[in-house]
């Protein structure tokens, strides 16, 4: 019965609700603590993993000194547990004040200072999912309200503790409030993960007109296997799911785990290319202050970045699954280029692939590529011609593919990115 009510409720909320702030013409870029700090709030034997303001000024640094600004990463977004377990006298959220002695409004000044925005979390529902206050419906405004006060710029709104109806009512109304407060902030929903994350329970089209990003799916973890679960529902699920995706409205498939202990370089590599042909928020969720020179040429890469950031906005799609666990995906970029990942789902060994642009539906004509990770270009790859690249177990080639007469424009890119290109991946192609 729920599920009869939600769509032509929804459908009435939103008429009063529609964003058109201009925020998110490309996906956003930062950090955000969960995944990688999780809920530890023990800063009396774990001092520099806790989460306090000190976490958040380390990460706010680096981004600032360390050459992540400049790239476009500009969140620092905090999650769970910087709640006290008690709102103020007036109702309103408070910090909790031995993790963030100097209040959220002081640690928002310290990161604007630095050219950065922040982002802070909260609960569609009696508490968060790690147990602390909620935002229930009669919470919604002043919430609104204190986060605009505080100078927040970005809101994750999550969904522990609540049913369907208080989320198809609070998450609308937590939009139009953050739009009554007159401050631009980014509206992140979590929303559709909730209520299974398709249509018909979830209707994309109206959920653009609430929401500027939303979690579709379940949370990443630390490992390979839950970055192919993710990859793999939001491919078999790409006709429902890119549509809705552009500028100011975009899919979330969670954090960037990149720089963590889960991953391979070469696994590392293909979260990020995924992630970039996906157009989704290149958001890590990783420690900044230790991070190893192979994950921070990753993160840094200029031409993965540029083609995560491309002002089309057109999310890609899996173009093609080998029975011999190969995959390609495809993306429409800007100046008739395009992007490319091949994806090897195999545990074996790296995997010489045949194929052509011809066979990758491109049309007649003479094309260049550039590797993105390892800027060696290849030209004069007429659309008919066979190539062969090899693929290590789960890694990647990434192309950044473009007709020949773009060339000039392409190699200016690339020549940009060589000065961030560290690790040198061990994959080759052949013409």
């Amino acid at each position: 019965q729920i599920k009869t009510v939600i769509i032509p409720l929804l459908a009435l909320i939103s008429v009063t609700v529609a964003l058109d702030d201009g925020l998110l013409k490309t996906p956003p870029m930062g950090w955000m603590a969960w995944e990688r700090f999780r809920c530890d709030i023990d800063c009396k034997d774990d001092r520099e993993n806790c989460i306090s303001e000190d976490l958040f000024k380390d990460t706010a640094d680096r981004l600032a000194e360390d050459g992540w600004k400049e790239l476009g990463y500009e969140y620092v977004i905090i999650d769970d547990c910087w709640m006290s377990l008690l709102r103020d006298e007036h109702g309103r959220l408070q910090p909790e004040p031995s993790r963030f002695p100097g209040g959220i409004a002081k640690l928002a000044r310290y990161i604007h200072d630095r050219g950065l925005k922040l982002g802070i979390y909260a609960d569609m529902g009696t508490h968060t999912c790690m147990g602390f206050p909620g935002t229930t419906l009669d919470k919604i405004e002043i919430d609104a309200q204190t986060f605009a006060s505080w100078g927040v710029d970005y809101l994750k709104f999550d969904g522990c503790y609540s049913n369907p109806i208080e989320q198809m009512l609070g998450y609308p109304l937590m939009s139009k409030a953050l739009n009554a407060t007159g401050r631009p902030m980014v509206y992140s929903c979590s929303w559709p993960v909730y209520v299974g994350g398709l249509p018909p329970n979830v209707n994309y089209s109206l959920l653009g007109d609430i929401c500027h990003l939303w979690r579709n799916y379940y949370d990443i973890q630390d490992s390979w296997d839950s970055v192919q679960g993710i990859v793999e529902w939001f491919s078999n699920n790409q006709d429902d799911l890119q549509p809705a995706a552009g500028p100011g409205r975009w899919n979330d498939p969670d954090m960037l785990i990149i720089g963590n202990f889960g991953l391979s370089v070469d696994q590392a590599r293909s979260q990020m290319a995924l992630w970039a042909i996906m157009a989704a928020p290149l958001i890590m969720s990783n420690d900044l202050r230790n991070l190893d020179n192979s994950a921070r040429a990753i993160l840094q890469n200029k031409v993965a970045i540029a083609i995560n950031q491309d002002p089309m906005g057109i999310q890609g799609r899996r173009l093609l699954q080998e029975k011999n666990r190969i995959e390609v995906y495809w993306r429409p970029l800007s100046n008739s280029a395009s992007a490319l990942v091949f994806l090897s789902r195999r545990t074996d060994m790296p995997y010489l692939y045949h194929t052509s642009l011809a066979k990758l539906k491109y049309q007649a004509g003479t094309y260049e590529a550039n590797d993105v990770f390892t800027g060696s270009a290849v030209r004069g790859l007429n659309a008919t011609s066979e190539f062969t690249i090899s693929i290590n177990p789960s890694g990647v080639v990434m192309w950044y593919v473009y007709p020949e007469q773009q060339s000039k424009l392409t190699e200016s890119l690339h020549h940009r990115h060589k000065t961030f290109h560290k690790a040198k991946p061990e994959h080759s192609t052949v013409l």
